[in-house]
């Protein structure tokens, strides 16, 4: 990370990079070579499952790669509020990727990419969108989630009360035109920013009652006119 700033403020040029995933040194390549492990796990027979949630999809040798990946059996769930050029469910070259796009109340600008890896998944979150200018013409970053029990909740939580969204999801059809995402019949009706607002409301209740119990307010009591406290300090 203070290579990143180094780098930031001219210090340094910054050519050693541990974790974190930066443009415009080398984000697109490490991007498509996530997609291209998905690809070979699938390959080998193994789980292969890439899911993104982002603001737009343009950049064409990322969009190649999901395509790969999505003919060797990778499923690829895309939740891409903006502009797509990607062409989802054309066979034999995206029939297995599904884009929806979800606008409500809240813009949104939350960037999260999870990808399985043979049942150890690994999830990144970031400032980049996947296009040519945030690629190429920014300084970007992606950087992994290695917390478990953060981990956990984007993949128990986040991702999949977005990926179940019925209410404001709109999904993008081969041809280019969105859909409305109804409910299923007899299903559940899921707005997914309402469910967030919820569990953040709920968790907010948590969190007062857990300081309540742990760290309950202590009163002082009133200085009696004899106290030698009252007698340092009269009012």
């Amino acid at each position: 990370m203070s290579e990143m700033f180094n780098l930031l403020t001219g210090y340094s040029q910054g050519h050693r990079w541990e974790r974190l995933l930066l443009a415009p040194v080398a984000l697109r390549e490490k991007v498509i070579a996530l997609i291209d492990r998905e690809r070979a796990h699938a390959e080998a027979g193994h789980p292969a499952r890439i899911v993104v949630k982002m603001n737009s999809l343009v950049e064409p040798s990322v969009i190649d790669a999901l395509y790969r990946a999505s003919q060797a059996g990778v499923t690829v769930e895309l939740v891409i509020r903006g502009i797509c050029c990607l062409k989802p469910g054309i066979p034999c070259v995206s029939s297995g990727i599904r884009v929806t796009s979800i606008v409500d109340k809240f813009l949104e600008h939350s960037r999260v990419f999870y990808f399985e890896n043979d049942g150890n998944p690994d999830i990144y979150l970031g400032s980049a969108d996947w296009m040519p200018r945030n690629f190429f013409r920014r300084i970007e970053v992606m950087f992994p989630i290695e917390d478990e029990r953060l981990k956990q909740r984007v993949m128990e939580e986040i991702l999949p009360v977005t990926l179940a969204d019925n209410v404001k999801a709109r999904e993008l059809r081969s041809d280019g035109t969105y859909a409305r995402v109804a409910p299923p019949d007899g299903g559940p009706v899921v707005r997914s920013q309402q469910v967030f607002q919820s569990l953040a409301r709920e968790a907010a209740r948590e969190s007062v009652e857990l300081v309540r119990r742990l760290a309950p307010i202590q009163r002082r009591p009133k200085a009696r006119a004899g106290d030698p406290e009252r007698q340092l300090n009269p009012a």
